[in-house]
């Protein structure tokens, strides 16, 4: 009796899985954009409710993205590649948004060489064929641009991130479960992703100097 009830949950568990993913991809699909903007491929990200949007060109290796986190009017988003060897925030080429008093949203590129970056504008380590764009809307940001994928490598460490906004300049992001879990392999071809446990924090320091670009 014992193994039958273990394979009937198995079976309930892994049903339950499917149904689940089935209902992200389609709220991910569902999604509409501004000027005619379409993606073949989308993905929910496991955390902070953001999703990814994408349309791979293998005939050059890059990669049309949207990246959609709901936040506040006074907070930032952010998203990007880490050309490092780990799957966190240091060593990563991220694209932030945020805007200022008037609504006017911006986007600041920038490397983040450690987990306490000097965040200079314009300090990528990845090409960016197309510049980017953001748009805030339905309380939501939407993070536009496209990438040439690094080595010509569809398997990318992706991470994502948001936080509030102080006096007008980025502040650190929260530490809650869902802020030191915000990262994820995906495969730009096949849609395959694995989400490590790998803790994406920023430190408090040298923070002021993350603002609009």
């Amino acid at each position: 009796m014992a193994v039958r009830n273990h394979s009937a949950w198995l079976l309930i568990a892994t049903t339950l899985l499917f149904a689940a993913t089935a209902m992200a991809q389609q709220n991910c699909s569902s999604a509409k954009f501004t000027s005619g903007r379409s993606f073949q491929s989308c993905t929910s990200l496991p955390v902070l409710g953001a999703s990814l949007y994408w349309t791979y060109h293998p005939s050059n290796a890059t990669a049309d993205v949207a990246f959609r986190a709901p936040q506040s009017a006074d907070g930032w988003v952010a998203w990007g590649i880490n050309t490092g060897r780990f799957a966190g925030m240091a060593g990563s080429s991220v694209f932030v948004a945020s805007q200022d008093g008037n609504g006017a949203v911006s986007v600041l590129m920038t490397y983040l060489e450690s987990t306490a970056p000097t965040l200079t504008n314009n300090t990528l380590k990845l090409a960016v064929p197309a510049g980017p764009a953001a748009e805030y809307s339905a309380g939501a940001y939407t993070v536009y641009v496209t990438v040439a994928l690094p080595g010509n490598s569809t398997v990318q460490n992706t991470v994502w991130q948001a936080g509030p906004l102080s006096k007008g300049q980025i502040a650190p992001h929260p530490t809650s479960a869902a802020n030191l879990l915000s990262a994820q392999k995906l495969d730009f071809l096949s849609g395959g992703r694995n989400t490590g446990a790998t803790k994406s924090k920023l430190s408090r320091r040298n923070l002021r100097g993350f603002h609009q670009g």
